[in-house]
């Protein structure tokens, strides 16, 4: 992508304030999750547990997470915002506070509702992002931005979440993660005015359903949500057991784990940067390799000897992943109308939170019967599985014409294709979002 065209969004200094806050926060959730993860560990010894916490920080908060869209997208989002953060700052304060008075079950709903949260919050970030830009036709542009953000916070935030619980502890890893919560509350609430959010109107339940049935009347919207809730598995199935992967099989201690997480998060921001260098390349093309190199990613993890192999590894796959994700962001937001940005990027975002759920309790259950190297190799051929299968199948449709697509992609009507468990789904453009038969 030019520079002047990621230039753009970064001239609004409200947009700045969303991309940096979006950054920071990034950085307190891996500060958080190695912070959880250690202590959960070395408290119980146990993949099990240890996925316990991922399911309880997943799953059940994207159950609370469209009520809570639904909810905080009324308000102002310059005090919705902050209040989000800081809700999610008192939570990391209680959980410092039981890091010292452990309770695995206090631990996960503490954790549950931080995650809800964290969840909105990033729903809300989006939209009023999308509802600033897409007037504009700097939407894609400020996606890039906040990918760059995203994964620059991931890139970071793990060897510092691990440096700082092998230097401090546990429990003042959780109180600083606070504190950046409210350094986020309070730039974002000096930010001055923010796009309001227009929902329809109605009640809470009327608003969470009409979300739901405008997923269910866009086709190839539904397609795509349904395809990546699949493909959220397999990615996914390796998380719970990388704490125990890092300390034990590979010897790396606190320190090795949170470089291990790093070196994923430094993929991840250098697939952002080939994703947006790439803008004209065909997107079924990227996404196929992207999908395969997160697979060779995880196969190289299942057969490293060493910390450093296993690092190259994951940066290998994170680099995948970096261009996988933000595709599929911006395919979603292009696809759906202003005034319903919010509640389905929140269905987005819970898929992404619930479906790897199904992953963490197969991988913990691989990790604790076979080991966690049994965890990645299962991992990676299940990815390298699904690019098997549907690879024949779009190449089908696309030589039958069932899928149209245009050679480049530009700022005001991209094309973006998804791969998942089934097949492709095409993302051919707002146009197509108000007519879902075509």
């Amino acid at each position: 992508m030019r520079k002047a065209a990621v230039r753009g969004p970064l001239r609004r200094p409200a947009f700045r304030r969303l991309a940096i806050s979006y950054a920071v926060n990034e950085m307190g959730d891996w500060l958080g999750i190695v912070a959880l993860s250690v202590l959960v560990f070395e408290h119980t010894d146990s993949a099990m547990a240890t996925a316990l916490l991922f399911l309880g920080t997943g799953v059940l908060p994207a159950l609370l997470t469209p009520f809570l869209v639904a909810r905080m997208e009324r308000p102002p989002p310059r005090f919705a915002l902050p209040t989000l953060y800081a809700g999610e700052a008192a939570a990391f304060g209680a959980l410092a506070l039981l890091a010292g008075h452990f309770s695995l079950a206090a631990i996960v709903a503490v954790a549950m509702i931080d995650g809800a949260l964290a969840l909105t919050a990033r729903t809300l970030t989006r939209a009023v992002s999308a509802a600033m830009l897409e007037p504009e036709g700097e939407l894609r542009a400020g996606n890039s931005v906040l990918n760059f953000a995203f994964t620059g916070g991931a890139a970071v935030g793990p060897p510092i979440g691990g440096a700082v619980v092998a230097a401090l502890g546990v429990q003042t890893a959780l109180l600083l993660d606070a504190i950046s919560f409210y350094a986020i509350g309070w730039i974002l609430f000096t930010a001055g005015r923010l796009p309001q959010l227009e929902p329809e109107p109605g009640q809470l339940r009327e608003q969470v359903r009409a979300g739901l049935s405008y997923i269910r009347r866009h086709v190839t919207l539904r397609r795509l949500l349904a395809g990546q809730a699949a493909a959220f598995v397999f990615f996914s199935a390796v998380v719970p057991v990388e704490v125990i992967y890092a300390k034990q099989t590979l010897g790396g201690g606190n320190t090795g784990y949170g470089l291990l997480l790093g070196s994923w998060g430094s993929g991840m921001f250098v697939g952002s940067i080939v994703f947006a260098a790439l803008r004209r390349a065909s997107l079924p093309l990227l996404l196929f390799f992207s999908t395969l190199t997160i697979g060779a990613g995880y196969l190289g993890m299942a057969a490293a000897q060493t910390l450093a192999i296993a690092c190259a590894a994951s940066f290998v796959g994170g680099i995948g992943n970096g261009v996988q994700w933000v595709s599929v962001m911006s395919a979603v937001q292009e696809l759906t109308a202003q005034k319903m940005q919010a509640r389905v990027i929140g269905a987005l975002e819970a898929i992404g939170a619930a479906m790897p759920g199904v992953g963490f309790v197969v991988g913990g259950l691989i990790a604790t019967v076979y080991g966690p190297r049994a965890t990645f190799l299962v991992a990676g051929l299940g990815v390298l599985a699904i690019v098997a299968i549907t690879a024949p199948l779009v190449g089908r449709q696309w030589s039958g014409g069932s899928i149209k697509r245009r050679a480049t992609i530009d700022t005001t009507n991209e094309i973006v294709v998804e791969l998942y468990a089934m097949g492709f789904a095409s993302s051919r453009g707002r146009d197509l979002a108000a007519d879902p038969e075509r």
